[in-house]
């Protein structure tokens, strides 16, 4: 599908010893990954999307309300599913995911809102909560799941820490795919993996994408890409089967520029070329918005829940209006 090449470093002492120490960083997942694929069947359900794009929320800033309360506001704005946070300090605590991942699940279905995708902190296949996630989710119909972020490693240096991650994430892909998931990394403005954008590619270029792939993010992109973000994602696009959607602005500050998240259409995302590119790329699958601007977050008066409420359902509103106008334009359904 890619072509791949690769220009080979010179062969010093020190590389070599670097690359000895790659190997043994990802020796213990060499063996995770060959049982785990050898115990997995035959003929993995295979995740697809079909029909129209179902928006969902993520469900952070709301994290305050009960399952049945959240499902009821978004229902109320007009999205069509809710992206819970399934992790440390989430709306369902990884201890409790049996328990709780169902209930926050039923919540929603009564409400008519679907749960197609979850974020989660998953990283490691080793981990037990990994299976106790996975598990559960796939058998809720839960078809993708965001990861945790991962870190360079500056003493092992930025190629070394990619090869480590490459065998944790092909074992997590064999994981996904006995539980028939897709699991995404999200591109993440910063310094951690992901924030590049092109690093992701050497992640995931020799994975199937039915089960690993990137959830891709346009404000971080824009961030970290400026005016160049189209070729990362035009690099990515097979492996992207899910997104995340915000917008932002930037702040100017002595010696620096500040990102501040805004409401949609308020800020610099180019969403007439994001989706021009959906549409052209054939990107597919679960949207999840996420709303990271006042009154969701960085509030800076207290507001009381009935208030805030309502300040949330407008905020809300108002995007959903922008999102579906920009979407309708481009012939994303």
């Amino acid at each position: 599908m890619n072509t791949r090449s690769s220009v080979p470093a010179p062969c010093t002492r020190r590389n070599f010893v670097g690359l000895l120490a790659t190997a043994a960083a990802a020796a213990p997942f060499a063996g995770l990954t060959a049982r785990v694929e050898a115990a997995q069947p035959a003929a993995a359900p295979a995740v697809g999307s079909a029909g129209s794009t179902t928006i969902h929320v993520f469900s952070k800033p709301l994290q305050g309300m009960s399952y049945d309360e959240t499902a009821a506001l978004l229902a109320e704005t007009g999205y069509g599913g809710i992206d819970f946070s399934v992790r440390p300090g989430g709306h369902v605590l990884p201890g409790n995911v049996e328990r709780d991942l169902p209930r926050a699940v039923e919540a929603a279905r009564r409400a008519g809102l679907k749960v197609e995708m979850i974020t989660t902190a998953i990283t490691d296949a080793r981990d037990p909560f990994t299976e106790r996630i996975l598990g559960t989710a796939s058998q809720l119909g839960i078809k993708y799941y965001r990861l945790g972020y991962v870190s360079y490693d500056h003493q092992a240096g930025v190629w070394a820490s990619l090869q480590k991650h490459r065998a944790a994430f092909a074992a997590l892909a064999a994981v996904n795919a006995r539980h028939g998931l897709h699991g995404a990394y999200q591109n993440h403005s910063g310094v951690r993996v992901g924030g590049p954008v092109w690093d992701l590619y050497e992640l995931v270029r020799d994975l199937d994408p039915r089960w690993f792939g990137v959830q891709y993010d346009i404000r971080h992109a824009i961030v970290e890409g400026g005016e160049s973000w189209p070729v990362g994602f035009r690099l990515l696009a097979p492996w992207v089967r899910c997104i995340d959607i915000k917008d932002f602005r930037w702040q100017q500050s002595p010696g620096k520029l500040v990102v501040e998240d805004v409401p949609m259409g308020e800020g610099v995302v180019n969403f007439d070329l994001y989706f021009k590119l959906v549409r052209e790329l054939n990107v597919t699958g679960p949207m999840s918005v996420h709303f990271e601007y006042p009154p969701f977050e960085r509030l800076k008066e207290p507001m009381a829940p009935a208030q805030k409420r309502s300040a949330f359902a407008a905020a809300m509103k108002k995007d959903l209006a922008v999102l579906k106008d920009r979407m309708a334009k481009h012939g994303v359904a």
